[in-house]
């Protein structure tokens, strides 16, 4: 009995394909041969017993076909955990809705297509498993679709619990559950019994029917939708296309009408879809009358929709969940105003603020300057919708002005006479300049913190587009200066300050030896830019509930830009006296903007980089980024004067800061034999060492879907972080460098330092240090 973890991590670009196969051959499946595969992030979980495997699989869009091969066996079953999947079998087609069972035959003349991520849960049981026994009757030759109910719905659910703590089992619980699974899908496969049809008539009466139902999905949001319509857009008659229906126990207005709830349903307990509010996702799927819509829907379900969310977030949130909630919880399911997207396609054409530019001259590098105010920020999120603030070309370099969200723990040293700083934390009674502040909704339905509910909390100047930059790309971000932005306040004149909070999120934060217990504690600091740059403490004061310029209290430190009165806290000064702090200057968050949603937290940080909080990142660093959307969308923020490995309590010293960089764009057909070839990670370079950033989930969005968002905070570990972090160096010395595996391994514990990145940003990071020096003597090392 083995658990066997695999990611596309491990392996470069050009052996995913194998290895993924091998990951399908274990269940009896092989990609499809019309199919093409997507060699983005995937990853499973797989164990195996004598004849048994269960696998957990999410990847890509892709097809899969039963695995050619010889003598009988039980069904493989397949669970989809999202909507999108198509079964095809003979000249029919049928969509199978999440939740469903599929008996798959382990021959036959069928496919499965997933339209858009691959989620699943399947089981093999081959003839071992079985120990002589009897089926009782041939196993039947087509695929049978399963509805999650009474003996079926009991046994997806075994396989879902069963599939989610494969790692954590012991060899005698998992070996109890295997034969469980073997007897219960021996009971099931007998029960199934064959199937005549699972569509109506014949294979042009299938495909048919499969036009028309796609042309009902692409028409649900219009509420005349109607059967002379359709039928008319197929050309046959209205009473065919009933009849067709009918074949397959339906009728069109019931079958529209579900389709039309189902899809409601998935929207509303799924949190990528908090920005549409439940008025929205009724109009969006033909509903023109919230108060039906609501009734219609409770009429099918047995609550009303907004009940219904509270319902489903409970349910699938932790049991136990901090006061203060960093990132997306589960029950973020609530109604959200959107941005409407913007293409870069149309960004500084339509009006998008145009930095300035200095000498520039045809076919030479520009020179380009982004300040900041409230217009060039996004506050809390990344978003692949936004307007770029400033285009620039491959090679030009940029200064970028970018602010601490931590500017309001002192507003007098760190906002007060800055222009830049009153425009983005500008909060009035009647009005917030920058009122999204996070990926949340927007109507703060979830805590009620504020708009955005600090679901990401960081001020990040831009984007920037990046001109010809397209996915599969690579680019290059060079740090050629870093300043700090010196107080705006003609009493503190030319006067540097930063902030650090002991948070609610930091790793500390139920360790405490004295009371009170527990606490949150906010540091202010002066930063000097001598012979010996440090930092040193001005005073402290512990959080006490602060009331915003809305009149929403705050108990916790839980939302950011919340301006603190100085009558509201007890100052206190002679703090770390007499300690200087060594200053690392650098940028914690460096991102382009990820391609799987319109609104992504920014706490943590994944392939696009993002919030990084890595001290290194600082003047003469380079990071390389892949490039995910058109225009790369590059955003700058975080600043931070001082962080030490871990970043323990939550925050660095956070200072404002402006930085100036170069931006190289490498293209996809030019990166071999580069160092930075099949970059699927932010890579860092410094003069003296190449730094990878592991993550405990390298692509959380990726890896967890909808989910993403909030599974990330529950299911993070340094384990995981130091596993991503051995498989990316491992393939870095493999592929860039040209070691063998065993070279690899010995070089690695020999002369790799590992390192603990951070431990508070939701997805923990650990960096792997590989020192250039160690290669001098290698002539063809690059």
């Amino acid at each position: 009995m083995s658990f066997r973890p695999f990611t596309s991590e491990s392996y470069a670009r050009d052996d995913r394909l194998e290895a993924w196969r091998d990951v399908l051959a274990a269940v009896g499946l092989q990609p499809a041969s019309a199919s093409a595969f997507d060699d983005g992030h995937a990853t499973a979980s797989h164990r195996n017993a004598a004849g048994v495997a269960l696998t957990r699989i999410a990847a890509g869009s892709q097809g899969i076909a039963p695995l050619p091969q010889s003598g009988e066996g039980l069904p493989i079953v397949l669970l989809p955990i999202e909507d999108g999947a198509m079964l095809r079998q003979g000249g029919s087609h049928r969509i199978v809705p999440v939740g469903h069972l599929l008996l798959l035959p382990r021959q036959g003349d069928w496919s499965l297509m997933f339209q858009r991520d691959m989620r699943a849960i399947i089981l093999s049981v081959t003839a071992e498993a079985r120990h002589g026994r009897l089926i009782g009757r041939p196993i039947a030759s087509e695929a049978r679709v399963v509805a999650p109910a009474g003996f079926a719905d009991v046994f997806s659910r075994l396989l879902d619990a069963t599939s989610r703590t494969l790692e954590t089992l012991s060899d005698l619980e998992w070996a109890a559950i295997a034969q469980s699974l073997v007897d219960l899908l021996l009971t099931l496969a007998h029960q199934s019994t064959s199937p005549a049809s699972e569509v109506a008539g014949t294979a042009t009466q299938a495909a048919t029917l499969h036009r028309i139902c796609q042309t009902i999905e692409r028409n649900l949001d219009n509420p005349e939708l109607a059967p002379s319509r359709v039928a008319q857009a197929e050309g046959i008659s209205e009473r065919y296309l009933q009849k067709l229906f009918e074949g397959v126990g339906d009728n069109f207005s019931h079958y529209v009408r579900e389709r039309r709830l189902q899809r409601a349903w998935s929207d509303l307990s799924n949190p990528a879809e908090a920005h549409r509010s439940i008025s929205e996702i009724a109009y969006r799927y033909g509903f023109s009358d919230s108060a039906h819509f609501s009734r219609a829907f409770r009429h099918r379900f047995g609550l009303p929709p907004r009940e219904f969310r509270q319902q489903e977030a409970e349910r699938a949130a932790p049991s136990s969940i901090a006061a203060g909630q960093r990132g997306w919880p589960q029950e973020a399911l609530a109604q959200l105003r959107t941005h409407q997207p913007s293409s870069v396609g149309r960004n500084i054409a339509a009006g998008t603020p145009t930095p300035a530019q200095e000498g520039k001259c045809e076919g030479r590098p520009a020179h380009h300057h982004l300040s900041v105010d409230a217009s060039r920020v996004h506050w809390g999120y990344f978003s692949r919708t936004l307007a770029p603030q400033a285009e620039i070309n491959s090679g030009d370099t940029i200064t970028i002005e970018t602010l601490t969200q931590h500017a309001s723990d002192d507003p007098d040293r760190m906002i007060a006479g800055d222009p830049g700083a009153e425009s983005v934390f500008g909060w009035s009674k009647q009005r917030k300049n920058v009122d999204r502040r996070g990926a949340g909704p927007m109507d703060a339905s979830v805590f009620g913190r504020g708009a955005g509910e600090g679901f990401g909390v960081h001020i990040c100047t831009g984007p920037i587009a990046v001109k010809d930059a397209q996915p599969g790309d690579v680019l290059e971000v060079r740090i050629l200066d870093i300043a700090p932005r010196p107080s705006g306040n003609p009493h503190y004149e030319g006067r540097v300050f930063g902030s650090s909070v002991a948070a609610w999120w930091g790793y500390h934060y139920n360790e405490f030896l004295a009371g009170p217990k527990p606490r949150e504690a906010v540091t202010i600091y002066e930063i000097f830019h001598d012979e010996t740059p440090h930092a040193r403490a001005l005073y402290s004061y512990r959080w006490e509930p602060q009331t915003d310029p809305f009149g929403v209290v705050h108990t916790t430190y839980d939302y950011p830009g919340i301006p603190v009165a100085p009558g509201s806290v007890r100052r206190r000064h002679a703090v770390l006296d007499g300690i200087r702090i060594p200053l690392r200057p650098h940028f914690g968050v460096i991102a382009v903007a990820p391609r799987e949603l319109d609104f992504v937290d920014s706490v943590p940080p994944s392939y696009f980089g993002g919030n990084l909080d890595n001290w290194r990142l600082g003047k003469g660093a380079t990071v390389y980024l892949p490039v995910s959307v058109p225009g790369a969308l590059l955003s700058v923020g975080d600043p931070h004067a001082a962080q030490g490995d871990g970043e323990l309590s939550g925050t660095a010293i956070e200072c404002s800061m402006t930085g100036t960089f170069q931006v190289i764009l490498h293209k996809k057909g030019n990166l071999a034999g580069q160092p930075f070839a099949d970059l699927s990670y932010p890579l860092i370079e410094t003069a003296t060492d190449w730094v990878l950033t592991g993550f405990s989930h390298p692509n959380y969005l990726a890896e967890f879907g909808a989910q993403g968002q909030s599974e990330v905070y529950a299911t993070s570990s340094l384990d995981l972080a130091m596993k991503d972090a051995f498989r990316k160096m491992r393939r870095f010395l493999m592929n860039i460098k040209g070691l063998t595996e065993d070279e690899a391994i010995a070089l690695m514990s020999a002369a790799v330092d590992f390192g603990v990145t951070q431990v508070v940003d939701g997805n923990w990071g650990v960096h792997a240090i590989l020192s250039k020096r160690l290669f001098e003597d290698v002539a063809t090392s690059p």
